[in-house]
């Protein structure tokens, strides 16, 4: 979720894989199915599968769901049909929200969604309404301590738009374009990307005050339940 530490959201992500595993085995195994119909089975060339997949294997997900799921996706697994929608809405105090979901019903995830953010003091938004307020970027974190002068050249070189050093934590920020050959970069520099996805980061952010922090936590906690949501982000600052 934008607006806060990517790292601390990936340690929430993981207490969340490890408390409804099952919830977001299925929720992984979307992912791959979509990547492998888009371009493909083969993770050598096809390099959102090999993200989905990776994902997937931080997760604990064993080796034949990830098979199972490359094969429903290039059709060698008979499986439902799934669609990847996002959905822009709002929370407490004009926060603004994107929501990407992956779904076999999407009268159903639009209802859901309609009610989880109404009910808790949000609501969707038309199209436009937030996604204005996003630029799609690649993402990867890395430890501070491994970036050297040289290193952090060559991720310049690579197509690095932007390093944000936080203590021991940094991010590497590049076009969507360029996010496989900045991982690619960073592979041949031996470094260990903690994670490595497309993110939606905000151009504006906004403070939010206790009451609607707290009312933010309940429309997240209940996106994190919700197996249709693959991801989300706000300009919550």
């Amino acid at each position: 979720m934008s607006g806060h530490s990517k790292w601390a959201t990936t340690k929430r992500q993981k207490a969340v894989v490890d408390a409804k595993r099952a919830s977001v085995f299925t929720r992984l195994g979307n992912a791959i199915t979509i990547a492998a119909r888009e371009k493909g089975g083969d993770s050598e060339t096809n390099f959102s599968l090999r993200l989905a997949i990776e994902h997937a294997r931080t997760a604990n997900m064993p080796k034949e769901n990830i098979e199972r799921a490359i094969k429903r996706g290039t059709g060698d697994l008979e499986g439902e049909t799934l669609e990847e929608i996002l959905y822009e809405g709002f929370g407490p105090e004009g926060l603004m929200i994107i929501i990407e979901t992956l779904t076999n019903n999407r009268n159903r995830t639009v209802s859901e969604l309609k009610h989880l953010l109404s009910s808790r003091g949000g609501g969707l938004g038309a199209a436009g309404s937030a996604l204005w307020n996003f630029d799609k970027k690649g993402v990867v974190g890395v430890a501070t301590d491994a970036l050297t002068e040289e290193a952090e050249l060559a991720l310049i070189e690579a197509g690095a738009e932007d390093i944000k050093k936080d203590g021991a934590e940094s991010t590497i920020i590049c076009s969507p374009e360029n996010l496989q050959s900045i991982k690619t970069a960073i592979e041949s520099l031996h470094i260990q990307a903690a994670f490595a996805e497309f993110d939606y980061i905000p151009k504006n952010t906004v403070a939010l005050s206790d009451s609607a922090q707290s009312a933010l936590e309940k429309i997240t906690d209940a996106l994190d339940d919700h197996s249709d949501v693959v991801n989300y982000y706000t300009n919550h600052s």
